[in-house]
């Protein structure tokens, strides 16, 4: 498990206004602006809050949505699905499973055979780059 913090005053220091909204306050980013929309480095794509692995660049696609876009977590138990009925939708929200932080919708029209798209704001990712 990755150090992160404890509270609402600590996540406020740690991350930026956009960020903290997004991860902790379940907000969105606006579609086609965030870093990673059009990204397709080699690579892993980490948790802004807790550094935790979540996605690899081989699972990264374009899905034309607006939000980076992956066909899997890089290990099953990284992310948690929680039912989201907010905005008079039903859809499944996913967390970092280390540290509770948002970091979108999980959707069943994938175009892989996994047939999920893990759609996430790119303020809720790092990036570390392949070596």
């Amino acid at each position: 498990m990755k150090d992160f913090p404890k509270d609402d005053d600590a996540w406020r220091e740690k991350l930026d206004p956009e960020s903290y909204r997004v991860l902790r306050q379940k907000g969105t980013e606006r579609p086609f602006t965030g870093q990673y929309y059009m990204h397709f480095e080699s690579g892993v794509y980490t948790c802004k809050g807790c550094g935790t692995p979540l996605f690899e660049h081989h699972s990264k696609f374009h899905s034309g949505c607006g939000w980076p876009s992956f066909d899997s977590a890089i290990q099953h138990g990284t992310i948690r699905e929680v039912r989201d009925t907010t905005h008079g939708m039903i859809r499944t929200e996913i967390i970092c499973a280390n540290c509770d932080s948002h970091l979108g919708h999980v959707f069943n029209d994938g175009p892989t055979e996994t047939g999920l798209r893990y759609c996430v704001n790119s303020v809720c990712l790092d990036f570390l780059p392949e070596p």
